[in-house]
């Protein structure tokens, strides 16, 4: 059952509740208003706007607050797409961007309804790590023009390379007034962020430094020398325009968009848990965050996702249920029609300098260094996501991260995976078949070989069984005893290689048994309705007592028959 986290807080909503939610409404909405137009600035295209960032703040966000699965939630854009916002509107333009984002909202809704949220979580960590430290180096490097005021008379390549280039080529045109501005509202934001921890420090750092530059008349760019005034209001919502043939080329990317939404909204979910012990509800908050991605298309806005730091923000102010997230949304709104023409005062260095400071919390400095200290495989598949996603393609990063951790975990389960010969083992004590015998001993005729195999029988541990079984049994043997006490799973690869096994053993006149076979394998050996008519029911024994026991009434059998 999708119930909206909202409809059950809303059975014991009071006045208290009330006020609570509004003052974290307020406050979360005045901090998310200079990140909503910094992240549109950050994608670095003249089709988005400031205020297409804060288009999408207020109905994405709306939308996650009145359909996610989390009390706690704000949604809205994020740096985590940034990156493949301006790779999109790049190939495609606005209307593939819009066109993308409705898409990745129906891949949302899709991952909801089919139960995937637990399955998005298992998104290595290094993968994570990789490509949200590339995603922060990336934006930091968007910012360099406007943190340093260069005068550039082209656009800025989107290479990481040529972008250097184009930079260290233009450095002469500094702007030193732009360069003070960009410091100052860095060093404002974590002045009062030390001092002031409750304070919308990022806003406070944006002020100031808009109050400096007017004050003055400093010769610096702004968001309305650049990009005009904001409209004093939301746009209607219309239907993108669909270019049919571009379509297959937006799958892609519209999948990665609702990946990098799914991760990042859980992810923040499982924070705000953490913060207030409660619980979310993954799959009801995919289906909130696909239709928050579709509203913001409709309307014209980004791809929307769940902030970590405004909903860590929206709890320390004092947020309880999803309506905290509906005034966010309404207040950013009422900014928008109230004070939208202000916002052309506001100096694009000093958003520069917020987005450094969002760079820096993003990169996860110390989180990635210490990931370079563990195993090497991590290492290699975190660094590789890292320079993928700088150098080539968000896209190609999030492809190869988890591709390549797929294949690392298949290899390390593979290597738990054992197959080996304990017929001469067995001639003794065994304390884990029979603990209160401290003197059991097992005779294994001569004709038996047994072979025990641990961990999961899986298309990574065939080629081991293949090696150490197939290729070892004697000439004279009988019988093969497979122990799959210590088995957990089996796949249909697993079964094939049991299905061939049974035939080199028929041809070799060998009677194949198997003991100890847990609940998961027995199930999928006992599908196999051939398997088991050749195996025969009688040979799948519960342990090593039953399976010798067995085999000595076959002997008995043979005996008989070969005397008359």
């Amino acid at each position: 059952m999708y119930t909206p986290s909202l409809f059950k807080s809303l059975k014991e909503y009071n006045k208290k509740t009330f006020l609570s939610d509004l003052t974290a409404g307020l406050t979360v909405g005045v901090v998310a208003l200079p990140l909503a137009m910094a992240f549109a600035i950050a994608c670095g295209c003249a089709e988005i706007t400031p205020s297409t960032g804060l288009i999408t703040a207020v109905v994405a966000g709306f939308m996650i607050s009145l359909l996610g699965g989390s009390k706690f939630q704000i949604g809205g854009p994020t740096g985590a797409f940034v990156v493949i916002i301006a790779g999109v509107v790049g190939s495609f333009g606005m209307s593939g961007l819009i066109l993308c984002t409705l898409m990745a909202g129906i891949f949302l809704i899709l991952f909801g309804v089919l139960r995937m949220g637990a399955l998005i979580r298992f998104i290595p960590y290094p993968v994570t790590t990789g490509f949200t430290s590339g995603i922060a180096v990336t934006i930091f490097c968007t910012q360099i023009k406007d943190l340093l005021g260069l005068s550039i008379p082209t656009a800025v390549p989107a290479e990481f390379v040529q972008k250097w280039q184009c930079y260290f080529e233009y450095f002469h045109t500094i702007n030193w007034w732009a360069l003070g501005i960009s410091v100052f509202t860095i060093l404002v934001i974590l002045v009062t962020r030390r001092y002031a921890p409750k304070a919308p420090f990022m806003l406070v750092g944006m002020l100031a430094a808009t109050i400096i530059c007017t004050v003055f008349n400093l010769p610096v760019e702004t968001i309305g020398s650049r990009f005009g005034e904001l409209p004093k209001g939301l746009p209607m919502p219309g239907f993108p325009s669909v270019e049919w043939a571009a379509l297959p080329q937006l799958v892609k990317p519209a999948f990665v968009i609702a990946l990098l939404a799914a991760i990042e909204s859980l992810l923040s979910a499982s924070v705000a848990d953490g913060m207030t012990g409660s619980r979310h509800h993954p799959n009801t908050e995919l289906i909130g965050q696909g239709a928050g991605n579709i509203a913001s298309a409709l309307f014209g806005g980004l791809p929307a996702t769940g902030a970590i730091a405004r909903t860590a923000t929206n709890i320390r102010s004092g947020g309880k249920t999803p309506v905290s997230g509906i005034i966010h949304a309404v207040t950013l709104l009422l900014i928008l029609l109230l004070a939208g023409q202000y916002a052309a005062i506001v100096p694009l260095p000093a958003l520069a300098g917020i987005l450094a400071i969002v760079c820096w919390n993003m990169a996860e400095v110390s989180t990635f260094c210490h990931l370079l200290t563990g195993p090497k495989q991590d290492r290699a598949v975190l660094l590789i996501t890292f320079i993928l996603t700088v150098l080539i393609d968000l896209v190609v990063a999030v492809e190869v991260g988890v591709v390549l951790a797929a294949l690392l975990f298949i290899g390390r389960m593979a290597q738990v995976s054992n197959v080996e010969t304990i017929s001469r083992e067995l001639e003794g004590i065994d304390p884990e078949e029979q603990p209160a015998r401290s003197r059991y001993l097992r005779h294994i005729p001569d004709n038996v070989e047994v072979f025990d195999i641990q961990g999961p029988f899986f298309f990574g541990a065939v080629e081991q069984f293949k090696d150490r079984v197939f290729r070892s049994i004697e000439p004279d043997m009988d019988y093969v005893l497979l122990r799959m006490r210590l088995v957990p799973t089996l796949d249909a690869s697993g079964l094939h290689v049991l299905e061939d096994f049974l035939s080199y053993c028929r041809r070799r006149d060998i009677t194949l048994l198997l003991c100890g076979v847990q609940a998961q394998p027995a199930k999928v050996i006992r599908r196999d309705t051939q398997f088991i008519t050749e195996l025969g029911e009688e040979n799948i024994c519960e342990n090593i007592d039953a399976a010798l026991e067995h085999i000595k009434e076959l002997e008995k059998k043979r005996s008989t028959v070969e005397y008359v």
